[in-house]
């Protein structure tokens, strides 16, 4: 599955004063999945002046958000740009945009509402809502609500919501019953995140099971994840006479794309889990290159970064696993019977 979709923030700004070498300065509002920007011109000061949270970066670049943590687990603040090394296919790329700022971010709550959720709703519920409250007040938010069928929370004229009511309504509305459609929940959630105009895209799934009831498989959706910069945290209530239970599936969505998987053997753990997260996500580092690897052959590129700083200890990080390079767009075909191919 090849899918890339292009989105455009428009930026007004002045041109940057030429610098020494002639060029201007390019920064960037836009970001092709899986994490490739292109930008429009504007200085750096002008452009936080319109919008202190949006992501600046050069042209083609990738952009990840990175999150640092000591051996403890203990989230690390204050790196520099300098602590960071990022590999691509294992070759040292140049860190060209770095920042450590609280971004507001698209959101999707994906919750499972079959059967065997009605017990935990009240907590899933609060949860979410503890969630909610954690967040930065400029992040977008939408709930997907599944059971064999998948479904908004939201009306079909509000994508979004920054107001914690309307998503607890929307989180509220649904009786729990039936099965479990997790991967199709998945594929919708990731469909409808291209909406959203935050630099940052984050999916939160909260689920008891496997899937006994997709039309989508476990390998499209990884592959749809895989083309997306969306950053997915599973949460995983477990239920251990629940013989769907696939618990190695919500790690890989979770792996693959620099997020974190969560199994929760006991429901009061759900609200501070859901607080960590959205603690994560405000904490996050973005990090942005340009590949050298300029090839537009449509692989997988596979991502690692590393970080170091004095007195810090052993530092681990974790981001996306990597990203599709563009394709190579193909020359058409000419056209039966035209101009070009008569005698």
């Amino acid at each position: 599955m090849r899918a890339e979709e292009l989105f455009r923030t428009e930026v007004s700004g002045r041109r940057a004063r030429a610098t020494t070498n002639g060029c201007l300065v390019s920064l960037c509002l836009l970001i092709i999945l899986p994490g490739v920007a292109r930008p429009q011109e504007a200085s750096t000061s002008e452009l936080r002046q319109v919008n202190p949270y949006k992501i600046s970066v050069s042209v083609d670049s990738v952009v990840l958000h990175a999150t640092v943590q000591n051996h403890k687990g203990t989230p690390v603040s204050g790196l520099s740009k300098d602590d960071f090394q990022v590999y691509e296919d294992g070759a040292l790329q140049q860190i060209e945009y770095y920042s450590h700022e609280d971004i507001p971010v698209t959101v999707g709550l994906v919750v499972d509402n079959s059967g065997s959720m009605g017990p935990k709703r009240p907590e899933v519920i609060a949860a979410a809502m503890a969630f909610a409250r954690s967040s930065n007040p400029q992040d977008q938010m939408f709930v997907v609500n599944f059971n064999e069928r998948v479904s908004f929370g939201l009306p079909i004229d509000k994508p979004f919501t920054d107001q914690t009511a309307q998503l607890q309504v929307a989180l509220s509305r649904i009786i729990a019953n039936g099965e479990t459609a997790l991967y199709d929940a998945l594929a919708v959630a990731l469909e409808h995140l291209k909406k959203g105009n935050r630099d940052k895209k984050v999916l939160i799934v909260v689920s008891d099971g496997g899937d006994n009831a997709s039309k989508h498989t476990l390998a499209q959706v990884l592959a749809m994840a895989g083309q997306s910069d969306a950053i997915i945290y599973t949460i995983d209530i477990y239920v251990e006479e629940d013989l769907d239970r696939n618990p190695n599936a919500l790690r890989r969505l979770a792996k693959a794309t620099g997020g974190e998987a969560f199994l929760v053997e006991s429901l009061p753990e759900v609200v501070p889990i859901c607080e960590r997260i959205a603690h994560d996500i405000r904490s996050q580092y973005t990090l942005a290159y340009a590949p050298a690897n300029r090839k537009q052959d449509g692989t997988y590129r596979v991502i690692h970064v590393k970080a170091a700083a004095p007195g810090q200890g052993r530092l681990s990080v974790r981001t996306r696993a990597g990203y599709y390079a563009p394709s190579k767009p193909q020359p058409l075909a000419p056209i039966a019977g035209s101009q070009s191919d008569r005698p």
